[in-house]
């Protein structure tokens, strides 16, 4: 049976948005632009949401009864949690630099990006043939992991995926790959970056997807379950 998945980025919460790292109660705005996407979203058998507090709110103004669901939980800071991304930056700047530049660093004691992207990749792999059509509300930077391992992109490629606030992105699991569609529930909003994107990784094997757009416009891929690694 197929798996029907679609992840909804919640508002808020993302490194390459918002200056504030961790977790935070919706604004006024993001209250506002998850209650208007309750019109426009499909009904699903099941939603799940991260456990965080804008997760959580992003369910209640969509009117959904969300099972929060840990493995689905945003990226692990660690110290840095409560911490601007300015404050960082100027007190950290070699962490900060490997963070955004290395998976596998983690200066802040919590969670590198590589392992955001196998708990991601474990949590996907291991989706019931009969899940049908679901709905998960996590933050971007898991949207951008659940990416990297349907997509069989290099976990350095993390910070390259575009992933705004109320964005979506359709999973569909055919047996032995996945179709990848991305979407906006609601037109985008023009939102200044706090954090300009890391040096483009070097171009991967011409095998493998190159790009990524979940910016609105549509992506569709199909990769063998053998491709289906994870993190490169």
């Amino acid at each position: 049976m197929s798996i029907h998945l679609t992840l909804l980025c919640a508002p808020g919460g993302d490194a390459t948005l918002d200056p504030l790292l961790g977790d935070a109660p919706l604004s006024e705005r993001g209250l506002r632009l998850a209650g208007a996407a309750r019109a426009v979203l499909s009904p699903y058998e099941q939603a799940l949401r991260a456990p965080s507090t804008r997760c959580s709110q992003t369910a209640d103004a969509i009117g959904l009864a969300a099972v929060s669901e840990p493995v689905l939980r945003d990226l692990d800071v660690g110290r840095w949690c409560g911490r601007t991304i300015g404050e960082v930056a100027a007190s950290e700047p070699d962490g900060f630099s490997a963070w955004r530049t290395d998976p596998d660093a983690a200066p802040h004691g919590g969670e590198s990006v590589r392992q955001l992207c196998r708990r991601s990749a474990d949590w996907l792999s291991g989706m019931a043939p009969g899940t049908g059509h679901a709905v998960a509300i996590i933050e971007a930077a898991v949207v951008r992991a659940a990416l990297i391992h349907a997509l069989a992109l290099p976990a350095r490629a993390f910070w390259h995926l575009a992933v705004p606030p109320l964005s979506t992105v359709f999973l569909t699991w055919r047996g032995d790959c996945w179709d990848v569609q991305s979407g906006r529930v609601l037109p985008q909003e023009p939102r200044r970056r706090v954090l300009s994107r890391p040096p483009a990784p070097a171009a991967a094997d011409s095998a493998r997807p190159t790009a990524v757009r979940p910016d609105g416009g549509t992506v569709s891929g199909c990769l063998p379950e053998s491709a289906l690694t994870g993190c490169g």
